[in-house]
């Protein structure tokens, strides 16, 4: 157990991060899903400009890193672009 002060606030507060940050990479992992899962390309663009947001929010965080980040938008983009 952490005996100074500040060390233990610094323990509840990674605590925090560490559940903030695994929310927002699951639900965009879960919008990513549901963005490749679309058939009509009206809705697969509205949702793509939404999940590239969020990727670009959790690599600027370093949740993700910026590459794995700039890698999904490409794939995604593609992914839109050959819908019909």
């Amino acid at each position: 157990m952490a005996n100074h002060k500040s060390s233990i606030k610094r323990i509840r507060a990674n605590a925090a991060k560490r559940l903030r940050n695994r929310y927002q990479a699951k639900t965009t992992r879960n919008a990513i899903k549901k963005l490749r899962s679309t058939t009509t390309k009206a809705d697969a663009a509205a949702l793509l400009t939404k999940v590239i947001s969020m990727l670009d929010r959790l690599a600027k965080k370093n949740v993700i890193h910026k590459n794995k980040a700039s890698n999904n938008k490409s794939k995604l983009t593609k992914f839109v672009n050959g819908l019909k």
